[in-house]
């Protein structure tokens, strides 16, 4: 799948959405789905710029619901990451069951399980940085609930993988596949694979009954573990000079392209050592977000850490936009815009659903 880092194919491609079939097809290989995360993640649009887009649609509530839902989990996942902070990086609500280690089978970092459907997702996780929904599902399944890692280690890899690795999003989506976000794990038979990707393998550790499932032992292609291991290289990058004078700070979760466009502002994109060291991403990954930045006028690069750039520019001089990842930041702080003014803490999505669904409903019938 293709991801164009210009503008124009990106507003493109918000037009191009298409809630009916997406609702209807969304869970299958080929279905209508937006491709718009990995600009979500990235902080270009937003889920309220999706929701602006729908309203001008002619439609109604109920075909652009799933869709509407689902930017909705988005933003649950947010509100979580900002209520628990570093806390969503362990078992959230309670410890994983029938745990055996701490690694990722290497059959999954190779694509070598012998489930045809999971070798080649893989495969194209490596190739294009994007794994369909339904797949991430599949593998954190097998890696959580049938070799019985710890979600966190495998967590980290797909997150490195993903050009819309969101590390609430993919984190919390792990636990609640893993059981510990969840009141149960989730799990997916070789019937599913094949009914949901055109799959026709049988035969394989996943052809069984749901009922096998909890009582399943590792199978032997699953056992060789390993850790994750990655450091994302910032050398090959130079900071520009920088000036104490008005200064948007832009980073790897905002790439906000109109943020007070038209306003004579120095643009700073701050790579920070420390964020890539603790959450490091592929090459693919840190080049498509460099890609993404050139939209952005006038850019200056800073590689280093934010004391570093509030050294040459005073914090009266400092803007930038609320994120879980830059609470050390000073400043002005600006929020993120979401469907929802809506925060907290909710003990589940659909408590956090029931609360916006009714504004947002409103909101869209009253356009």
């Amino acid at each position: 799948m293709d991801f164009p880092t210009d503008l124009t194919s990106i507003q493109q491609r918000i037009q191009e959405i298409d809630p009916i079939q997406y609702g209807i097809t969304r869970n299958f290989r080929n279905g209508a789905v937006t491709k718009l995360s990995p600009y979500i993640s990235r902080g270009v649009i937003t889920t309220r710029d999706v929701f602006e887009h729908l309203k001008t649609l002619n439609l109604e509530w109920f075909q652009i619901e799933r869709l509407v839902q689902e930017l909705a989990w988005r933003d649950f996942f947010q509100n979580v990451w900002k209520e628990k902070e570093n806390e969503i990086f362990s078992d959230l609500k309670q410890p994983q069951e029938n745990l055996e280690n701490h690694g990722i089978p290497t059959a999954i970092l190779k694509g070598e399980t012998g489930i045809k459907i999971l070798d080649e997702a893989v495969k194209t996780l490596y190739k294009t940085g994007y794994l369909h929904n339904h797949l991430r599902m599949y593998l954190a399944s097998v890696c959580c609930n049938i070799a019985h890692c710890h979600w966190s280690e495998p967590a980290k890899w797909l997150y490195s993988n993903l050009l819309d690795g969101d590390l609430a999003s993919n984190h919390l989506s792990w636990q609640w596949v893993a059981g510990s976000f969840s009141n149960k794990k989730y799990f997916a038979n070789q019937d599913n694979l094949n009914k949901y990707f055109g799959g026709t393998q049988k035969n394989t550790f996943l052809d069984v009954d749901y009922s096998e499932f909890e009582t399943l032992k590792t199978p032997e292609i699953l056992k060789e573990i390993e850790k994750f291991n990655l450091e994302t290289s910032l050398d090959f990058l130079k900071s520009d000079d920088i000036e104490n004078e008005k200064a948007l700070i832009f980073n790897h979760y905002n790439f906000d392209l109109n943020w007070k466009s038209g306003e004579n502002n120095q643009h700073v994109l701050l790579l920070e050592p420390s964020f890539f060291e603790k959450y490091p991403v592929s090459k693919k990954v840190l080049n498509f977000a460099l890609d993404i930045s050139k939209n952005i006028p006038d850019l200056k690069v800073f590689v280093g850490e934010f004391a570093d750039l509030n050294a040459i520019v005073s914090t009266e001089n400092l803007y930038y936009k609320e994120h879980p990842t830059n609470l050390h930041y000073l400043g002005t702080k600006e929020n993120r815009k979401s469907l929802s003014t809506l925060e907290g803490s909710f003990p589940s999505f659909f408590n956090y659903w029931k609360k916006i669904k009714k504004e947002l409903q409103k909101e869209f019938e009253t356009r």
